[in-house]
């Protein structure tokens, strides 16, 4: 069968990367893609905002099968145009992709089929968002509503803080995304990152994944895109991915069923595990990325037809499964992520780095410059390893890292810690 993939980052050189070995591929596209990718699929010019170009490419090509990997498209409706040209997508509608697209549709949606969150207002003006924040006080948190690249999201530890966070979004920080903003319980507990592949009815839970958003070590500086990742994730046990499949993924499919949006595609709950169980966060409606990495690293099944299978809505009749050892992803990114940033600079002995064993690096904001790899991205690389469990992971990986040559380029010295800190 003949695919296309849309994405140009770390999440779809993985998921190119694992699509590439399934024995029912013939051809594998990607539009735009990036070198990395370019190595697994024939990279097309194709301006993805245009949907009717997408769906003339397809019908051209004889696509059997539409991945989408970034969030925007799905926003978008692209999956809707496909659709409507009879062409099958892995990815939801945009009203089912209101679930990563509008924070508040999320919250609204939780509290109206008890799905269990953090208590939530929302505001679309700075005084009144001002006058609540002062009247609940701090640790809590400020949301853009819509999509900011993962970088609308502020913990705020103090109210002078929370107030700067409301202004950056009514300001203009974040586009249009800050137009409405959501302010947030602050919840205690340990994050992770929960997947599910659904096809409008049915939920087939994935491994877990843990997700380091903050740039610096020890979980120090602004939030980021995430600057590494593992799985798979202790602090999910057996009893709490029960809890989370019973109590939140569950419900989350009825409810959008019985909204006449049904939800298909990936469902990434990030979660925080408390003292009364598991706590939705956020959804977002595809994979995570840096956690994608990790997750396709360990993937034993074919992501491919675990894909159709959502798409033609028989996933019912798939399963999963996963290899023993455990995978983690360091992030290079530019120096100056999050914020301002060089494109540019070299990336040299990338050669020697993947030829480790058990590693892969997948691409994220590459670009190539003449015969060479430059950076074109603030997240650029995610350096990817297995190991018997996640501390042999992270040395793996990290031995991978320190053989890459880009003195312009930065990462965390300690993904994995927490994971880590267990086994020990």
């Amino acid at each position: 069968m003949n695919v296309l993939l849309i994405g140009s980052g770390g999440r779809e050189h993985a998921l190119a990367w694992k699509i590439a070995a399934s024995p029912v591929l013939q051809k594998l596209y990607c539009a735009p893609g990036n070198p990395g990718i370019a190595q697994e699929a024939e990279c097309v010019d194709l301006d993805v905002s245009d949907h009717h170009a997408v769906v003339v490419f397809c019908a051209e090509n004889e696509v059997s099968l539409v991945v989408v990997g970034p969030e925007a498209p799905l926003v978008a409706g692209i999956a809707d145009s496909l659709h409507e040209a009879g062409i099958p997508v892995f990815g939801p509608t945009a009203a089912a992709a209101q679930l990563e697209g509008s924070k508040g549709f999320t919250k609204d949606l939780c509290d109206r089929y008890n799905i269990p969150t953090g208590a939530y207002m929302r505001f679309n003006n700075a005084p009144k968002a001002k006058a609540y924040t002062r009247e609940t006080g701090a640790p809590i948190v400020i949301k853009a509503d819509g999509l900011a690249a993962g970088k609308g999201v502020t913990v705020a530890r103090t109210v002078e803080e929370a107030l700067a966070a409301i202004d950056d979004c009514f300001e203009g920080a974040f586009g249009e995304a800050g137009a409405e903003v959501v302010v947030e319980e602050f919840l205690e507990g340990e994050e992770a990152s929960f997947f599910c592949i659904c096809d409008g009815t049915n939920a087939l839970p994935l491994t877990t994944a843990q997700d380091h958003k903050p740039v610096g070590d020890g979980d120090t500086g602004p939030n980021t895109g995430g600057m590494g990742a593992y799985s798979p994730a202790p602090v999910m046990t057996d009893e709490l991915v029960e809890q989370t499949m019973e109590r939140i993924i569950k419900p989350t499919l009825r409810g959008m069923a019985d909204r006449g949006t049904p939800f298909t595609g990936v469902l990434y709950a990030g979660l925080m595990i408390t003292e009364s169980g598991p706590q939705l966060i956020e959804y977002n409606v595809r994979f995570g990325d840096p956690e994608c990495q990790v997750l396709m690293m360990r993937l034993k099944d074919d992501i491919l037809m675990l894909m159709k299978a959502a798409a033609d809505e028989l996933l019912w009749t798939m399963s999963a499964r996963w290899i023993d050892e455990a995978a983690l992803c360091v992030v290079m990114a530019t120096k100056g992520y999050p914020g301002p940033y060089e494109k540019g600079s070299k990336i040299r002995n990338l050669e020697a780095a993947s030829a480790l064993h058990d590693v892969e690096i997948f691409h994220a904001g590459t670009a190539l410059d003449g015969d060479e790899i430059v950076a074109n991205g603030g997240r650029v690389l995610g350096v990817t390893a297995l190991g018997a469990n996640v501390k042999a992971a992270h040395d793996q990986a990290y031995m991978a890292v320190d053989l890459i040559d880009w003195p312009e380029g930065f990462c965390r010295r300690d993904i994995g810690w927490r994971a880590i800190a267990r086994e020990k």
